[in-house]
């Protein structure tokens, strides 16, 4: 597949690796950005894979309270130093992820902090519901492997689709911060409060609601 020069340009952008390399990886992806990305990546050419090790203390706790008071987010979101960490570019990044947690609601930030008996609780829920569909013993640990990732996808902060942009997940939206910003960008925590949360209530849409109150 031919690649363009805007193709190129736009992963250049995205990913801060060299043109050639750009143009490399997109010719092995078949033109698909999203992979090329992850093809740079895989092979330590992308400014975010460059810029993983280094340490990263700066940043700030961000805040995000819901229209009416119904959901509050802190999120500490970590770079490398405090001028970075003050750009309206970096705050504006943080005020998203915020806001992305409390219409999401995630968990957990990677699928590395998920307990091995959450994991090992929900493969056996997965087993189960496969045997229940009649599927064949050989291939069900298969399945469920691969099933396991929708898993990861609603529970994991890094891995779900970003509410702003759902063709992008939070862990690309982050890797397009460390190459536009120039420096590590960490997402070490978060904790959600819900109104009444863990109280007998009638069930809301937060999601629908708290993006109802974003200007996209």
């Amino acid at each position: 597949m031919a690649v363009t020069a805007g193709q190129v340009k736009e992963l250049r952008e995205k990913t801060g690796a060299g043109m050639l390399d750009c143009k490399k990886a997109l010719e092995e992806a078949n033109g698909d950005i999203v992979k090329a990305g992850e093809l740079l990546r895989e092979k330590g050419l992308s400014a975010a894979a460059n810029k993983a090790g280094r340490i990263a203390t700066e940043g700030a706790v961000e805040s995000y309270i819901h229209a009416g008071g119904k959901v509050g987010v802190l999120v500490e979101i970590n770079c490398e130093t405090d001028f970075v960490g003050k750009t309206e570019q970096f705050r504006t990044f943080c005020r998203d992820i915020a806001m992305h947690i409390a219409a999401a609601n995630p968990t957990y930030v990677r699928r590395e902090e998920v307990p091995t008996e959450a994991l090992e609780k929900e493969k056996e829920i997965l087993r189960n519901q496969a045997l229940n569909e009649g599927k064949p013993e050989k291939i069900i640990d298969k399945m469920v492997e691969g099933r396991i990732g929708k898993y990861y996808e609603e529970f994991c902060l890094m891995e779900q689709q970003f509410v702003k942009d759902p063709d992008k997940t939070i862990d690309q939206l982050l890797n397009e911060k460390v190459a536009a910003i120039g420096e590590n960008i960490t997402i070490r925590r978060f904790v959600r409060f819900g109104l009444g949360e863990g109280l007998e209530k009638k069930q809301e849409n937060f999601a629908e609601e708290v993006m109802s109150q974003v200007k996209l």
